[in-house]
């Protein structure tokens, strides 16, 4: 029922320009899009933002092209992830993310350690196996979307949340998480 929902909407906005069938598309989706950023930005909210806001920028003005081969969602986060590629081609941003933000420990607390650690856990990815690792363990992605979403294998996909997750595991365990 969820896709066909997506798709009536889809085609209000597409045939109709309705600018409330986006906005529903919008709330609904800008959440999940948001937190596949702060997985891929290492907590920069306000990148994170300005990224998401580019995506449904993109996904508003190619709406028609949309094409019901995946679901919504799926194509949605295809826009996202070369949103991603893209800001990262247009920074210089290879393998390595600058963690200097993520580094300084704001507060004490528990909650707060504990996010910063998964940050720079993740900023130890590659930005391949990071992303699979967000559509997967944060997003809840199946592995054949994963694949669609970055246009790879799904042996690929597989060997990178393989070795991302053993670096993210091996990392919080060096810090005192786990056994």
């Amino acid at each position: 029922m969820d896709k066909l929902s997506d798709i009536s909407l889809v085609s209000r906005v597409a045939v109709f320009q309705d600018k409330r069938a986006f906005d529903a598309l919008v709330r609904k989706y800008q959440s999940p899009v948001r937190r596949f950023f702060l997985a891929q930005t290492l907590g920069d909210s306000q990148l994170s933002d300005d990224l998401a806001q580019d995506t449904f920028i993109k996904a508003y003005t190619k709406i028609s092209s949309f094409q019901s081969r995946s679901s919504f969602k799926t194509w949605l986060f295809r826009i996202a992830y070369n949103v991603m590629f893209d800001y990262r081609r247009a920074h210089h941003i290879t393998d390595e993310i600058d963690n200097a933000g993520v580094k300084g420990h704001p507060s004490a607390e528990h909650d707060a350690l504990l996010s910063l650690d998964i940050y720079n856990a993740m900023g130890m990815l590659k930005p391949t196996e990071r992303t699979c690792i967000a559509l997967q363990l944060i997003d809840g992605y199946p592995i054949d979307q994963i694949a669609e979403i970055m246009q790879m294998a799904e042996g690929t996909v597989k060997s990178h949340l393989s070795r991302g997750k053993t670096k993210l595991a091996n990392y919080l365990r060096q810090n005192g998480y786990g056994r």
